[in-house]
């Protein structure tokens, strides 16, 4: 163990978070996720929520201010209700990054092209509809 770092973060994830390069992206994928199937690098996290994880993860984690969505999520389709882990996230994310000012979106099949991509995907056993959270890396500034 280290001081400093959240016990919620395995060995694995953090290793995962510092190979991580500018522009790179991380998935947390809610339970529903295909994430076996499309994951390049799977980190299994299954007993815990996105948003414990990324209550964790986001105080390490800068997200890329050179594009305008860092943070996204799948978009809604035109009869569902807005999510309230969404203003979870928000809450979790602002503190630490001035700049965020709200998701991009993405459809469905889109963000699974784009998990497909993804430097890794975190499995989680998150139940919250519409729960899965792409972050977009960027750079520590001085």
């Amino acid at each position: 163990m280290l001081r400093g770092i959240p016990a919620i973060l395995s060995p694995e994830l953090v290793k995962t978070l510092m190979e991580m390069g500018h522009g790179d992206e991380i998935i947390l994928a809610d339970g529903n996720f295909p994430a076996a199937s499309l994951a390049k690098r799977l980190i299994r996290s299954d007993g815990h929520t996105i948003p414990d994880l990324l209550q964790a993860i986001i105080p390490l984690f800068p997200l890329d201010h050179a594009t305008q969505g860092p943070a996204i999520v799948m978009a809604l389709l035109p009869n569902d209700p807005t999510p309230e882990v969404w203003e979870t996230y928000r809450t979790l994310i602002k503190p630490y990054e001035s700049t965020f000012t709200d998701f991009a979106f993405e459809e469905r099949f889109s963000f699974y092209d784009r998990a497909l991509q993804a430097f890794a995907i975190v499995a989680t056993g998150d139940r919250s509809f519409k729960g899965n959270l792409i972050l977009k890396k960027g750079v520590v500034r001085s």
